[in-house]
């Protein structure tokens, strides 16, 4: 029996610490800016909602320049540099007066943070092992997973007893520790760099490999935005409010314990094997929700989505980056997350003109449709051609 490659080591921890804290960050601000912005400053609802968006549209752009620059300017550099203004942007939001300075400071963190989940996402996949692919870069994306569900919690927990002051302190408490921790990363250095060429071409800022399973994650991802932007009103609406505050803890959890399994059985039984049944899971988790009338019901479609969905982005970002050259890992990585970004930040407009034609029940219906079609779109960009896995 061939012994399997070492995974867990120091630079990958500190790498997995360092997505962890900067998606704590994220999800604090993620629940509580809109509505700090439209107290503060007393605006509408759609003004407060540009904080949002501004961030992601920022991160987005980031993303383009960042796969391409990465590597020439340096991965830690990137990583440290974009950190550091990170930082100095969350507390700034501590003293922030003036709508428009704060939205100049959410577009320069959502920027920032473009720029440091590219450059962690192609640091942890150079330090994961070929063997060890889909293991690794499940646990690497279980760091984002835990924080999805302790940093919206943490955010509304210190509103509701404490201040949006001690929001913004605890958010830049983080981000510090967040830039401490990445001093003592280890950085392997990039292997076959590509010779930078002159003038604009496409390839310098997309991997071409890449583009096919990164368009599925963005159809499904449109799915997802249904959860964040309309779960609680659909809970309000079937008489769930109290168990929807639960919605994605549970859904953490149950990613989190099936994790260990999920990551080895992607390198040892290929993608498909597990893949299929995954997108199965997800069909099923929106379809539950869709008839839920009780708590239990409800949250049951937290786990099958958690598994599926939650277990889906790991295993679609591994494939971006075996699908794609060795030495473009950065432009793979930024790729996949160019598309992910693109699909949250149009998601939740797409979603909303679905719920002004039909009702909350009916639109995760139409959600359950919507997956199974990205199913079938999966088979033909992807599974028909996927590599079999000889055991």
């Amino acid at each position: 029996m061939v012994q399997s490659s070492k995974l867990w080591t120091k630079d990958f921890i500190i790498i997995f610490l360092i997505n962890f804290f900067t998606h704590v960050v994220f999800y604090l601000l993620m629940v509580m800016i809109a509505v700090y912005t439209a107290t503060k400053f007393h605006t509408n609802q759609s003004v407060a909602g540009l904080a949002t968006g501004i961030f992601v549209l920022a991160s987005l752009i980031a993303r383009i320049f960042a796969g391409k620059y990465l590597d020439r300017l340096g991965r830690k550099q990137m990583l440290i540099g974009s950190l550091s203004i990170f930082t100095v942007s969350m507390l700034l939001h501590i003293v922030v007066d003036d709508l428009y300075v704060l939205f100049i400071i959410r577009f320069i963190q959502g920027a920032m943070h473009g720029c440091i989940t590219t450059a962690a996402g192609t640091i942890s996949a150079e330090l994961i092992p070929d063997d060890r692919r889909g293991e690794g870069t499940g646990y690497y994306a279980t760091s984002m997973n835990i924080a999805m569900a302790f940093g919206p919690f943490l955010g509304i927990f210190l509103y509701e007893h404490a201040s949006f002051t001690a929001v913004f302190v605890v958010g830049s408490i983080v981000a510090v520790v967040d830039l401490l921790v990445s001093c003592f990363l280890k950085v392997p250095e990039p292997k076959g760099m590509e010779e930078p060429r002159k003038g604009f071409h496409g390839r310098d800022f997309i991997e071409p490999k890449a583009i096919p399973i990164s368009i599925v994650i963005f159809l499904i991802a449109i799915a997802y935005s249904s959860l964040l932007s309309f779960l609680t009103q659909y809970a309000k609406e079937i008489h769930l409010v109290s168990v929807s505050s639960f919605f994605f803890i549970v859904y953490a959890i149950a990613l989190i314990i099936t994790r260990p399994f999920t990551g080895k059985w992607f390198d040892q039984f290929g993608a498909n094997r597990v893949n299929y049944p995954l997108l199965i899971l997800t069909i099923m988790g929106f379809f539950t929700l869709s008839i839920a009338q009780t708590g239990l019901v409800f949250l049951l479609s937290a786990v099958l989505i958690g598994i599926g969905y939650g277990t889906l982005i790991s295993n679609f970002q591994a494939i971006a980056i075996q699908e794609s050259p060795s030495h473009r890992k950065s432009l793979s990585t930024s790729t996949f997350f160019m598309f992910l970004d693109l699909s949250n930040g149009i998601g939740p407009y797409i979603v909303g003109i679905l719920v002004t034609f039909m009702s909350f029940k009916a639109l995760y219906g139409t959600v359950t449709v919507w997956i199974l079609i990205c199913l079938i779109v999966y088979y033909f960009v992807y599974g028909k051609n996927a590599k079999k896995v000889s055991n």
